[in-house]
């Protein structure tokens, strides 16, 4: 490895495609970047469920509501999801057939869809028990943290469908490699926020 081979915090392509791994430097660090923005919005939104923790109004708390063995399924296809993702990356960087990218892309996408299914249907459960984000502080920062959450899943969902489009369409050149590497970086942060949330809320919900 020489002193001047870039080296970037994501998939590096320099052994298989050493021009694009070069342009990539500088549009993967701009998008951690952007990440670490949205890790200060995410621990705001923790920061705020800690305190409301405890300010259920009377009404329903973490116990009552909280569905451990959905939240753990939910959990097992999110990290599928992720691995799924790893392997969509390795197909691009070593194959040459887009179509096993493309298959990789799809099961992400499927996983991903199966994840937001089962979280609308918990909080669809939520709100027919008459636990409301208005109904308590606790609910109300519940209902923030977990569901911007959700709509990081949905829109990392809408993007694999873009790129799915590029990638029938131009086929994986450089552009479309470093959107797939972004959108990865993207995807395995949702995944760490959702242990995070998985351990720190559903988890310490049991005990309260």
């Amino acid at each position: 490895m020489s002193a001047n081979e870039v080296i970037h915090a994501g998939l590096n392509l320099g052994a298989t495609d050493p021009k694009t791994h070069e342009e990539a430097g500088s549009a993967i660090f701009g998008f951690w970047v952007f990440l670490m923005t949205d890790a200060v919005l995410f621990a705001l939104l923790f920061a705020n469920y800690g305190v409301l923790l405890s300010g259920t109004a009377g009404g329903p708390g973490p116990a009552a509501e909280f569905k451990l063995s959905s939240a753990f399924i939910e959990t097992l296809l999110l990290l599928t999801s992720s691995f799924n993702f790893g392997m969509a990356s390795l197909a691009m960087k070593h194959g040459s057939q887009p179509r096993l990218l493309q298959v990789w892309l799809l099961t992400t996408l499927l996983l991903g869809a199966g994840f937001l299914g089962m979280e609308l249907h918990d909080f669809a459960t939520m709100l027919s028990d008459g636990a409301a984000p208005s109904r308590s502080g606790f609910l109300s920062a519940f209902f923030a943290l977990v569901s911007t959450h959700g709509l990081h899943v949905f829109a990392g969902c809408i993007w694999i469908i873009v790129m799915m489009v590029q990638i029938a369409v131009f086929g994986t050149d450089a552009r479309v490699k470093i959107n797939v590497l972004r959108l990865g970086l993207f995807w395995h942060f949702l995944d760490i926020i959702w242990v995070a949330i998985f351990s720190v809320v559903y988890l310490q919900g049991l005990i309260r």
